[in-house]
């Protein structure tokens, strides 16, 4: 294969298929290589949130300690298998320097504008004709299930209030007004009411359906292999189906990217972290509205016909089997916080797992190379690659168009942890 391309994105998941929509809407000529199917990674079987109450990164304080006392039980919310690898334990050192209050407070604004913006941009998404993607902006509750849990929540609220991101704490009258009567062993539980909700399939399918028929190439089953530079930029991707002559070239490979970046001799730190979902068919009368399970880290997210649970954090390396002590873990958690649903009288749909992009510090890399005048890189969005995807899109054409970006992209620079 010999292609032509001014504008080449590497990677078909949500990250690489909102590149290409706004891509496309400048008017570039936009072609779009994955080396699966589209939607094919982590864009898949996630929890489908859009967050902005989720502005504090996973890099926190008091993280590391959680880190440690669950990190030898394979069936915690954050299980570490521990490997001696270079890059592995670079990654956790620097992870481990992030997660202080300085960090926190640099992180929290940062996440919150990209959220909010991200929120406004499905709004004209979800208005696109022909586009449909079970787009709810019914907010999240948060259920807790221990005092102690409730309690840092709570001091999580007042942080974030300071922050101008309002959340608020429920009576139990309230919450029975969104569980409909279904009971809970809620001891309290906090409405995040900015949050949406979305299927992210069908987000990434028919946005990528969307922009074929504006005349972007989707080329699946497509790996890239290296590059030839002239200078400082990038003129053709070498790949699994022939060469790519370029001009402009943006990779969103997700978990990928690192290995992909490496070639071009940029460093990464990326680590794969393995997150897992079980999807059921919906039973009749089921609340319209997702609900976090919180000290358990489990969403259930209620998708159309289905109804997803999804959670855990797996920091295994590139290891893509299914742990089913994890799976149990996640089913485990739903009647400890819902004792109505009984598990076995639903319709299992699909067990999944997918590798999620994660970045020390719990931020995105975003912006151009210092090495290379036509080379950005999109990825490392970790838990939040559905929320900030249209964002994220957006931003990386006002960099191909030369235009001064909407946010200061400093606190994403691609070589902060160099």
């Amino acid at each position: 294969m010999y292609h032509k391309t001014e504008t080449l994105v590497i990677g078909g998941g949500v990250i690489g298929i909102c590149c290409a929509f706004y891509l496309n809407a400048l008017g570039k000529n936009v072609t779009v290589v994955e080396k699966g199917d589209i939607c094919s990674g982590s864009s898949y079987g996630n929890a489908g949130l859009i967050v902005p109450s989720y502005s504090i990164p996973l890099a926190a304080p008091g993280v590391v300690s959680k880190a440690l006392k669950w990190m030898f039980n394979p069936e915690s919310p954050f299980y570490i298998k521990p490997r001696f690898h270079r890059e592995f334990l670079t990654w956790l050192w620097k992870f481990h320097s992030a997660c202080n209050e300085s960090h926190l407070r640099r992180a929290i604004p940062v996440l919150r504008d990209l959220s909010l913006a991200s929120l406004s941009l499905f709004d004209e998404l979800a208005a696109l004709e022909g586009i449909h993607f079970g787009y709810e902006k019914n907010g999240i509750v948060e259920i807790f299930n221990t005092p102690r849990g409730f309690e840092e929540a709570v001091n999580d609220i007042r942080l974030l209030q300071k922050y101008g991101i309002e959340n608020r704490i429920l009576q139990s009258d309230d919450l029975k007004e969104f569980t409909q009567g279904m009971q809970t062993t809620a001891v309290g539980s906090i409405f995040l009411q900015q949050d949406a909700h979305l299927i992210p399939d069908q987000l990434v399918h028919q946005l990528a359906r969307h922009i074929e028929q504006k005349g972007v190439d989707l080329l699946t089953s497509v790996e890239v292999l290296g590059f030839e530079t002239s200078g400082r930029k990038v003129i053709t991707v070498r790949t699994t189906r022939g060469d790519i002559i370029v001009e402009e070239v943006i990779l969103a490979g997700g978990y990928g990217s690192a290995d992909i970046a490496r070639e071009l001799k940029i460093r990464l730190l990326i680590e794969p972290a393995k997150g897992y979902s079980i999807t059921f068919k919906r039973p009749p009368r089921f609340p319209g509205i997702p609900f976090a399970m919180a000290e358990a880290k489990v969403i259930l997210t209620p998708m159309a016909d289905t109804l997803r649970f999804a959670g855990t954090l797996e920091l295994a390396g590139f290891d893509m089997s299914i742990n089913q002590r994890r799976v149990q873990a996640i089913l485990k958690a739903v009647p400890a916080y819902f004792p109505d649903i009984d598990l076995d009288a639903l319709e299992l749909i699909e067990i999944w797992r997918g590798l999620r992009p994660c970045t020390p510090d719990g931020l995105p890399y975003l912006g151009r190379s210092r090495l290379y005048d036509n080379f950005i890189i999109a990825t490392g969005h970790g838990m939040l690659g559905i929320s900030l995807a249209p964002v994220t899109g957006k931003i990386v054409s006002q960099l191909v168009a030369d235009e001064i970006p909407t946010f200061d992209l400093n606190a994403l620079s691609l070589e902060r942890f160099n």
